[in-house]
This record gives C-alpha cells, structure tokens and sequence, in this order.
C-alpha cells in the first residue's frame, strides 16, 4: 500500500513556493494545525526540512509529535551539525516518548556550514562521513556499549538510552536518503533504509533503482532490502483541464521572478538537481503528465517536476512509480494547508486502493 506523506514548511520568510500563509506563519499554532490536519486527513506525516538560517528542525519536529498522536515527523537531519552520538540520543529519545513515530531524512548537500562551525571537504570526503554516520547511528541504536574509531568519529562504550521503539521489524527509526551522484548511492546501497528520489520520468527511476539494487548486492548489503521513495510536488484540481490551467498560471506568475518563488542558490550544484533541470530539453511534458517547466523558474527540488492533473490523473501516475518498487511518496503543494485538505480528500483514498481505475 505504501507511506504517504506531506511536507511542513519550516521556514524564516512566509509565502514558501506561493503558500499564503503569511500571519504567523511558522508558529506552534500554524505548523502543529498543519500537522493535526494531516491527521485528520489521513496522511501518515510529513517531511520537516532542514537548513541553517531555518529554525531548528528538530525542535519543530518535537514541538508537533507532542501534539499530534500518529503523525510521523521525517526529520531531516545533516552530519555535522549533529554528531552521531548526540543524534542518536536525541532521535531515540523522541521515538521512545511518541511510541515509535520518528523518522529521519539524512541530508547531505549543500548548506551554510562555516556559520555552525563545519567544514567541507571533497565529495568523497562529505559522503564517506555521511556513511559512517549512518553506520554509527544504527550501531547506537541497536547496540550497547558501542566502540567506534573511524575515521570521522569516534566513541567509546556508549550505550544510547533510552532506546527506539522496537516493534515486528522495526528496530529503529527508518533512515532515508537522497542523492545521485556515484558516492551518494553508494551510501544509499550499503546504508539506508529508504532512497529518495525526486521527480524524475519513469525510465530515470527504473534505471535507478535497478542500478542500487544491483549495486546493493556488489557491495553486499548488510540490511534489508533497500526501499525506494519519490519526493514530488502534486498539483490536484477537480478536473484536468483545471490542473493544467492552474499550472500555467503559476508557472507565469513564478516566471515574473517574484519572491514567492524564490531560486534555490544550490540548484546546479547537486547531480539529482541537475538531472532534474535537464529534464526540460526532453520535452515540457514527459510520461502523461510530469511538468519539467516549472524548473525553469522555481526554487529546485521537489518544486522542480510537477505531477499535473485530476486526482484520477495523479493517482494513476502515482500508482505506475509504485509498479517500479516505490512504496513512500512525499507529496506537497501550495497553499500547504489547503492541498493537505484537498488531496487528502481527493488523492489518498485512491492511492490507498489496491488499483487506480483506468483512465476512460
């Protein structure tokens, strides 16, 4: 059936990729109605994203676990700014006090490090230290009295308490990961539980996860069988005609430069943000319905590649990433509140079926 979650904004400025929420934007108030209404609405949680010169994600990520009961915050969390031994007290703490909710989005890229007293290395460095995180992560939470000297990281005889939730499989939080380059997926094979992938046409996710499956074998995975995830935004309207119109219409409002839609500074940087620029010399529209125009002029990543169309529209489309082996799906639009009702209402009881109807 699969993970169906949302993304919470977690930042300074109001208006994040056109929200209109602007009053209060980022209180208590807002964002834990944000999170109560994904409850309400059925979704199993939301992606909190991380950043310096955004508030703490991790304190927000707390402050709405204390007020919800089944949302499931995916905390996006960077090697660091957290050391693995401080991050695996604080994750399993926060696992143990919302029985088992926590899950974590281990981020790699870019960020303003020097000003939290980081250092960047090259990217064989900054992965192979993602990997050893992981890896002492996971020994922390599963493991006591744990040694580690790496050559990133060090303990001696840490014991984390208290522990993650333990329930049937699940031994801890569930680690996702995002990345594209050769290093990134190498840390996806051996590492994570979840790879992320943005929204890339069917042929590019198919190709993908054959290569890290295949490659999780020739490095000889250690864990169980790496899953897959998609990150997309999802822009739903009553009928087809509608989504597209409202499409265009936002994708001229996001070409006028206006600060709604701000450019992400790093949206060349990163492999996964490029493939994804790239899109856009194959054609406008790919598949049935994945727009690669608003790539043009919107912020990067998951605002990057639209899924365009009715709920029946969408939910097809979702369902054939599923038929390659994607069981999470982040999903988001804008205005964030409004989208969590109306796909809520519209898209996941489609999505929760066993089958989409065929298109007519």
């Amino acid at each position: 059936m699969g993970e169906y979650l949302w993304y919470i904004p977690n930042q300074v400025q109001p208006g994040h990729r056109g929200d209109d929420t602007v009053v209060d934007h980022n209180t208590l108030a807002t964002l834990s109605g944000h999170a109560t209404t994904l409850e309400e609405y059925g979704w199993g949680g939301a992606l909190i994203g991380t950043g310096w010169g955004r508030p703490d994600t991790f304190t927000v990520a707390t402050a709405l676990a204390a007020r919800t009961t089944t949302f499931q915050p995916l905390i996006a969390i960077r090697p660091g700014y957290w050391r693995p031994a401080n991050f695996a007290s604080a994750a399993a703490t926060l696992d143990h006090l919302t029985g088992g909710r926590v899950l974590i989005n281990i981020v790699s890229g870019q960020d303003n490090l020097a000003a939290y007293g980081d250092s960047e290395g090259d990217q064989a460095h900054r992965y192979g230290r993602t990997r050893e995180f992981i890896h002492l992560v996971r020994r922390l939470w599963t493991e006591e009295n744990v040694t580690h000297d790496g050559g990133h990281f060090k303990v001696t005889g840490s014991t984390v308490v208290p522990r993650p939730v333990v329930r049937g499989e699940r031994r801890h939080p569930r680690l996702y990961f995002g990345g594209a380059s050769a290093a990134a997926e190498r840390v996806s094979a051996t590492e994570a539980d979840v790879q992320l992938f943005w929204g890339e046409p069917l042929d590019g996710v198919r190709e993908r996860i054959e290569r890290l499956t295949a490659l999780s074998d020739e490095l000889g995975r250690e864990h169980a069988p790496l899953e897959f995830g998609l990150r997309i935004t999802t822009l739903v309207r009553d009928t087809t005609g509608q989504a597209w119109a409202d499409a265009e219409a936002k994708v001229a409002e996001m070409a006028k430069g206006t600060s709604a839609f701000p450019r992400d500074p790093h949206r060349r940087a990163a492999v996964g943000q490029q493939r994804l620029l790239d899109l856009a010399a194959r054609g406008e529209v790919l598949d049935d319905n994945l727009y690669t125009t608003p790539g043009k002029f919107g912020g990067g990543g998951a605002g990057t590649t639209w899924l365009v169309g009715s709920a029946e529209d969408v939910a097809r489309s979702l369902q054939k990433y599923r038929d390659l082996g994607i069981t999470h799906f982040v999903l988001s639009d804008t205005p964030y509140l409004n989208e969590i009702r109306r796909q809520g209402a519209q898209l996941l009881p489609l999505l929760r079926e066993q089958a989409v109807p065929a298109a007519a």
